[in-house]
């Protein structure tokens, strides 16, 4: 397995560690449900070094990625950063990533750790006509995120950057404990954070400055229920090559207007005829919790759908699920079964997120 220039640190840490799209990395420390109030309270500290870093340069950088991206970054001026996703031709998802704007004709992509390989053969197979660079910076520089409503003047000490003016969605070349590198307002946990890109070769360092401060190490589980509750979607769960952006509820971002990109025209004959599938949100009455792939049903027995993910949430006390079903087939309010083993067990359907996200804007 693949390890992050933390994997030491995590391991003298106590940590459990797993397999995680081919990387050995932590799934907990202290437990999964102190972490994730750990970030809610306070500050939590993250390594995300396995997601993947891609620089996109030149001068047709900005054409490129409009071609790669469904969300219109014509709009996204240098210091700024937005949320987007990659299609492939018929509407189903690549991969969602952020878009970084770091310069004149300088971009840098995050994408999912266990996509990296096919997101980097996806760019590359569409480069040709545009001039264009691009560079893995995955291994040269680390990626770490400190989350939570601490996390503004845990770090306002370490760095020389104004973090506290710092825009959501913002990012900016910063120093950090003498390492140089970036910070960026954003996150994966519905907290108001920051996200640092920084050279490999110091980030032990810096985790132990930002440890020491104090932040608290948290896993991939707590990072999982914490991203569940603002109802932000993961590859493999709630977005996945068989689903739509329209399907996912996530429409906002696919900017139909700007131009013709990789997708459009499915995407457009989707949202013309509406979305096959939609998703939902379903608190379980009956005992038991909703896992991804248990079916949901309607009362009388019929298929409705899938659950995409479910699990008990740490900050509302309920077990909760996201669920993928037919267009139109329950509303709010509705009760339906989630067959767990076989057995149905009821759930009510339920507004969607279940958390509201608390980003500073």
């Amino acid at each position: 397995m693949k390890q992050t220039p933390l994997n030491a640190r995590h391991r003298a840490l106590g940590a459990r560690m797993v397999e995680f799209g081919g990387w050995d990395m932590p799934v907990q420390y202290a437990g999964i449900i102190a972490e994730h109030k750990a970030t809610r309270e306070g500050a939590g500290l993250f390594d995300i070094s396995h997601m993947a870093r891609f620089w996109v340069t030149g001068p047709d950088s900005e054409r490129f990625i409009q071609l790669i991206d469904t969300f219109d970054i014509s709009k996204t001026a240098i210091g700024q950063s937005d949320y987007g996703i990659m299609c492939y031709e018929d509407g189903g998802i690549v991969d969602d990533i952020f878009t970084y704007h770091l310069g004149p004709d300088e971009w840098m992509v995050v994408a999912n750790a266990g996509n990296a390989e096919k997101d980097w053969a996806w760019l590359n197979q569409h480069t040709a006509g545009y001039d264009v660079v691009l560079t893995d910076r995955s291994q040269e520089l680390a990626m770490i995120a400190l989350q939570g409503p601490k996390a503004e003047s845990l770090l306002a000490g370490l760095t020389d950057a104004d973090v506290v003016n710092l825009a959501f969605h913002g990012i900016t070349k910063a120093t950090v404990d003498g390492a140089t590198g970036y910070i960026s307002r954003t996150g994966y946990t519905g907290e108001d954070g920051f996200e640092l890109f920084l050279p490999a070769s110091e980030i032990e360092r810096i985790w132990d400055r930002l440890l020491e401060a104090g932040a608290t190490p948290i896993g991939l589980g707590a990072r999982d229920s914490l991203r569940f509750e603002p109802g932000l979607a993961l590859y493999g769960h709630e977005i996945d090559r068989d689903i739509n952006p329209y399907e996912a509820k996530l429409g906002w971002v696919v900017k139909l207007d700007k131009g013709p990109f990789i997708g459009s025209e499915a995407l457009q004959d989707i949202k013309a005829h509406g979305a096959a599938r939609t998703l939902i949100g379903l608190e379980m009455t009956g005992r038991g919790i909703a896992r991804q792939g248990y079916p949901v049903v309607a009362l009388d027995g019929s298929e409705l759908g899938v659950v995409t993910t479910g699990m008990p949430s740490p900050s509302l006390g309920k077990n909760l699920a996201y669920a993928l079903v037919k267009a139109g087939s329950v509303k709010v309010g509705a009760e339906v079964d989630v067959l767990i083993r076989d057995k149905p067990v009821r759930a009510s359907v339920v507004k969607m997120p279940f958390y509201k996200a608390r980003y500073k804007k």
